[in-house]
């Protein structure tokens, strides 16, 4: 059984898949983008700004889904540029302080709506 995961917190798909799906006690989030879900523009265009409108998107997911950051044990970021890792970095560091995942990071040739960051995750529920 797979439940889908939606709520109106964090920006809508842009295109056919689910903010998150939730199977037994797993739960993977889409990649989320730095967009305001009251807007439905970006933030801003600064990586440092991108990334912290990220994790509020991956927290509203997370909540939807009955997890926190606390039940994350893996992300993957993708960053239109690695000269930002640093910037990004500094950010995600304050997010998982003590309860850190597994992570890979990659460069990508261009991230869905040209965003600086995208990040997605898998929790433990």
């Amino acid at each position: 059984m797979k439940e889908i995961i939606s709520t109106q917190n964090a920006p809508g798909a842009i295109g056919p898949y689910s903010q998150a799906i939730k199977t037994g006690n797993l739960v993977f989030c889409s990649g989320q983008i730095p967009i305001d879900p009251a807007t439905g523009e970006f933030v801003s265009q600064d990586v440092t700004e991108q990334t912290e409108q990220v994790f509020k998107n991956l927290k509203a997911v997370l909540e939807a889904a009955g997890a926190t950051l606390d039940n994350v044990v893996k992300t993957t970021v993708f960053l239109a540029d690695m000269g930002e890792f640093a910037a990004m970095n500094d950010v995600y560091a304050q997010h998982f302080v003590e309860n850190k995942p597994a992570r890979a990071t990659v460069q990508a040739a261009r991230l869905p709506r040209d965003a600086r960051v995208e990040i997605e995750c898998i929790a433990v529920v």
